[in-house]
Parts: structure tokens; sequence; C-alpha cells
């Protein structure tokens, strides 16, 4: 394992503690694992979530650390392979809720894709279709593990094109709202999403009251 240490501000403004790590594939026997951290700044935070993983005979495969600068706030991403007998996912959640409480930290996420129930994603298309086919051709190769419960555009789309086929292929619904400068179509939208975890932006930007509108959605959600 390869450690860098804190390093100089960057173009970003961020101060950013990067770990790289080399593993072999890991055996099949292994889950995949992803746990999300971001908590007040402090010291022996990696090392502690290292050994949260370690401890119960998991393997860091990637980690992600950012720091901005004169926040005080400290976010994480790490990927890690385990095996389920040896680390139950009730033991993980404890593990991981003692490692948040030690920290006040202020999200701690962790998801099993192979054993937790999908996300249900909605997605806002815009006219360009490159974000939208690359996030349908993830969820496609199975790197984005999510149900998508529709697609939803200002922008029609006839039968024959790439994106309509694919979705008709795929029995994903495709929802064509037509938006004008005084009318965003907001509520209808919402009407859309009902049955929805997580709403997903790809290019779209129309939206009259943005906070309005994501405060609505974090409502019906949460």
């Amino acid at each position: 394992m390869a450690m860098a240490r804190r390093v100089p501000r960057n173009v970003l403004g961020l101060v950013k503690r990067n770990m790289s790590f080399k593993s072999l594939d890991p055996p099949s026997s292994l889950t995949h694992g992803i746990h999300v951290f971001h908590c007040p700044d402090a010291v022996g935070i990696v090392a502690k979530l290292s050994d949260c993983i370690a401890s119960r005979g998991g393997n860091i495969l990637a980690a992600d650390v950012f720091v901005p600068e004169n926040k005080h706030v400290f976010y994480s991403r790490s990927d890690f392979v385990f095996d389920p007998v040896k680390w139950p996912r009730v033991q993980m959640e404890e593990d991981f809720l003692k490692l948040s409480q030690t920290f006040k930290a202020i999200r701690s996420v962790v998801r099993v894709p192979a054993l937790d129930p999908k996300y249900k994603i909605a997605v806002l298309a815009s006219k360009q279709d490159h974000c939208l086919v690359d996030l349908l051709h993830g969820w496609q190769d199975g790197r984005l593990p999510v149900d998508i419960t529709c697609v939803i555009s200002n922008h029609h789309r006839g039968s024959n094109t790439h994106v309509i086929r694919f979705l008709e292929r795929h029995g994903i619904p495709y929802h064509y709202l037509c938006t004008t400068k005084e009318n965003k179509r907001e509520g209808e939208i919402l009407q859309l999403v009902q049955n929805t975890d997580i709403l997903v932006l790809a290019r779209y930007m129309q939206v009259n009251n943005c906070i309005e509108f994501m405060l609505s959605v974090y409502l019906l959600y949460f």
C-alpha cells in the first residue's frame, strides 16, 4: 500500500490525500463493498477506516480522500472486498456505525451491491445524448448496480433512435415533456418520479426554481 502525504493547494482549491492501491483480482468467494464517509477533519481517520476493514479480513482495492482547504471537513470513498461469512452484513453496519460515532460523521454510507437492494433511479436527460448513453451503458454492463424506473426529457426522440430502441428493449419508459420558459413541468416530473430513490440529472437544466424543486425531491424521498 502506498500513501501520499497531504499536498499543497492545487488549482481546485482542494487539499487531497491521495491513496493508490494495487491488488490482484479478488477470489470469487469475496464480495465487493463501497463505503462513503464525510466527517469533521481529524488525525487518524484514514488509519481507523483501514483498520475497520482490515480487522474483519477485508482488503481495500481503491480509496479516494479529499480535504477541502480551510473547511475542516473530510471526505472519502473506499472500495473493498470481503468475505461475507467472516464479516456478515449486519456486523459491517455496526462497525461503520461505531466509526461514524467516533468521528461525529455527517454522512457514513456503506453499500454491498451484491447483497443490498438496488436503488431505483429516474433520469432527467437533455437533448445531448452522450451523458445519458454513458449512464445506460454503465447500467447494462453492471457498473451501475441500480434499477432505472424511467427517463424524462424535454426533447422528443424518434422511435428509430439509438436511445429509444435501447429503452424499449429493456422495458424502461421514456417520458417527453415539452417545456417552455414559463413552464418547466416540475409538478409533472415529481409525479413521474414518485417511486424512485434517486433523481439523476444528465445535463438537464430545465428547472425554474432549482432549490425549491430539489427540496421537493428531498422531501419526497426522505
